[in-house]
């Protein structure tokens, strides 16, 4: 009985270990893509009126299909700062990781000025 808990004990620490790694090794990387791809250059304030409010009735709120009148895709409707404001953290994400918009692609000046303006405050200016 002595020699089976013997082998026993080097077999539950080496797979102990091993989760462990494995574990660590995916935190790891999950961190590292998530810098990559949220790091922005904000050397010009952006302003909601002039620079995102354009961007979001060109490209978010052109019909109902995306964030227009009656949308329930995502965080609904897109049309005023409020409605904006509201679903920055979910708008921040899905610009950086590029899933949003749906059917088109931000040109990376209009990418950069809605992380900058999230990342700013997004204050209604």
């Amino acid at each position: 009985m002595q020699t089976q808990t013997y082998f026993l004990k080097p077999l539950l620490i080496k797979q102990i270990l091993c989760i462990a790694v494995v574990v660590s090794f995916l935190f790891a990387c999950t961190k590292s893509a998530e810098q990559k791809t949220t790091t922005v250059d904000c050397t010009v304030e952006k302003s909601f009126n002039a620079d995102i409010k354009p961007i979001a009735q060109n490209s978010c709120s052109m019909d109902t299909d995306c964030h227009g009148a009656g949308s329930t895709s995502g965080p609904g409707e897109l049309l005023t700062y409020s409605e904006i404001f509201n679903a920055r953290a979910a708008i921040r994400a899905a610009v950086a990781s590029g899933v949003m918009p749906k059917d088109a692609t931000l040109s990376a000046s209009d990418k950069n000025a809605i992380l900058c303006w999230i990342d700013n405050g997004a204050t209604n200016n």
